[in-house]
């Protein structure tokens, strides 16, 4: 049985796949955006925000039963799209799930080949510091 994981990104992959061309990918990503779960501006801080990302994105991370709960924002509408697709697939889930999970809808959709060399590094630092929180606190509360 496919995990919680695996079957949002499939829904993510079917949902792009509805689109012809990538405008219309990038208007999807940037409404996307628009639905991200919202940091708090307190939590705006400099230790919150993504090394490696062109644009501003601070992220924040809390354990809730046992599942990894997510906030995000930014000062850019596309990168604000992109974390809110990434935390549309893992928010919820367990630290170890996010952890090992292979995010392949990236690749499936054709996002990263779409991207500048600098968006894409920041794409990278995105999900790279995602995996870090889940395996922080996967450590910290010993799950």
């Amino acid at each position: 049985m496919p995990s919680q994981i695996e079957n949002k990104q499939q829904e993510i992959i079917d949902e792009f796949s509805i689109f012809d061309d990538w405008m219309e990918k990038y208007e999807y990503i940037i409404e996307l955006g628009k639905e991200l779960p919202q940091i708090n501006n307190s939590k705006k801080t400099d230790d919150r925000l993504i090394e490696g990302c062109q644009s501003r994105v601070w992220l924040d991370a809390e354990v809730v039963d046992g599942k990894m709960n997510f906030t995000a924002d930014s000062d850019a509408i596309i990168t604000k799209g992109i974390i809110g697709l990434l935390i549309r697939v893992l928010n919820h889930e367990s630290p170890k799930e996010i952890a090992t999970a292979d995010l392949h809808f990236i690749s499936d959709i054709g996002l990263q080949e779409h991207l500048s060399p600098t968006r894409a590094n920041g794409l990278a630092s995105m999900v790279k510091r995602l995996k870090m929180e889940a395996l922080k606190s996967s450590i910290e509360s010993g799950l």
